[in-house]
């Protein structure tokens, strides 16, 4: 019979393999490419098996599978679909370039130097996609390795290649990826960046006077690379969601991480607009300042307030508090807008482009 002290301390160690276990599984989530490896590595191996037992000549060239195989799963269920069959067409083309090349010359430099030019042309066709190289590969293979066994060779090579990828395809379907997790880091990332720009523009008309270029320069943040990254792992999660039977399981979630992905996007668009805004028209070297002492600490609390409700988004929706008080801080702003400007023969307009770009951003980060 079990005594209480000796199953007492069985419990930390359960709680400690549990939080092992999931931080595992998070990190598994996080790093989709780890998958991938499993998926190519599993199909791969398949599709040299399937290569062996088929009969001659396919049997003679069984590495050819795993080629196709490989294509198939490293990227979405349904591109995967898309590009094996473009890259089974690309090879079929080189081929067909390399024997009718074949035909009217024996092979030698002159022979490949014609396929490859060829080969290179044709594989600029569009609907070859990003499969268009294979046809560069097909015909070097066909017309040099291949030449001892014309239509042998070309018949395996082609057909290894397609039993290949529909190994691929079968193992896409049976574990199709949907890096969704992954996806949430990287607009957690721009959430971060565009919040930071926010504050950092603020942070430069926390002043009396206006900054220098130089000063801008320090201040703006490099937000491309950020953003083109967020919107690939968008792209590639709303792409893996579709002929995934994962998908029905996480629709919620890849609803709602489309709708914080087109959110995020305006926000970018508003911050990089606010961010022109201020660093080009409120500098020291100008005669003619954006906003001047009047409206410059205006700008910066409603700057401030924005990069706030930014900061504070779960989803695609900020903190309602956050969005009021940003509300509060632009209408004051508009409010001295106008009042300068019907004191002065100045127009304020990128005072008054302000506060429509900061109003624009709010109602992407407060619409359901």
């Amino acid at each position: 019979m079990t005594s209480p002290t000796d199953s007492a301390p069985r419990a930390p160690r359960v709680t400690r393999a549990r939080g092992l276990a999931a931080a595992a599984l998070r990190q598994w989530h996080l790093h989709p490419r780890w998958a991938m490896a499993l998926r190519g590595a599993v199909a791969a191996a398949v599709a040299w098996v399937v290569g062996i037992v088929l009969p001659e000549p396919f049997s003679d060239y069984p590495y050819y599978a795993p080629l196709g195989a490989v294509v198939a799963t490293t990227s979405t269920v349904a591109r995967s679909v898309r590009e094996s069959f473009q890259a089974v067409g690309a090879i079929v083309v080189g081929a067909l370039v390399a024997r009718g090349v074949d035909l009217v010359l024996a092979p030698s430099a002159l022979s490949i130097a014609l396929v490859v030019a060829v080969a290179i042309l044709v594989a600029g066709w569009g609907l070859l996609g990003d499969m268009g190289s294979w046809a560069v590969t097909s015909a070097l293979f066909v017309l040099i390795i291949g030449n001892a066994d014309k239509v042998g060779y070309m018949g395996a090579y082609v057909g290894l290649v397609l039993v290949g990828a529909l190994v691929g395809i079968g193992i896409n379907l049976l574990f199709p990826p949907l890096p969704l997790a992954a996806s949430d880091v990287d607009l957690d990332r721009l959430k971060d960046a565009l919040a930071d720009q926010l504050d950092h523009l603020a942070d430069g008309l926390d002043s009396d006077v206006a900054p220098s270029p130089e000063e801008w320069d320090d201040r703006r943040l490099l937000l491309g690379p950020v953003v083109d990254r967020s919107q690939r792992s968008a792209e590639q999660a709303r792409e893996a969601a579709r002929i995934n039977r994962r998908a029905r399981r996480y629709a919620e979630a890849t609803r709602a991480q489309g709708s914080r992905a087109a959110a995020l996007g305006i926000t970018s668009s508003v911050v990089g607009d606010l961010t022109r805004l201020v660093t080009g028209w409120e500098r020291q070297d100008l005669d003619d300042l954006a906003f001047g002492q009047p409206l410059r600490p205006l700008v910066r609390d409603a700057l401030r307030a924005y990069g706030d409700a930014v900061r504070s988004t779960a989803g695609a929706l900020a903190d309602p508090e956050a969005l009021d008080h940003v509300r509060d801080t632009t209408e004051r702003l508009r409010r001295a807008v106008r009042d300068v400007r019907s004191g002065s023969d100045e127009d304020y307009f990128v005072a008054g482009a302000t506060v429509l770009a900061i109003r624009r951003g709010v109602a992407a980060l407060g619409e359901e």
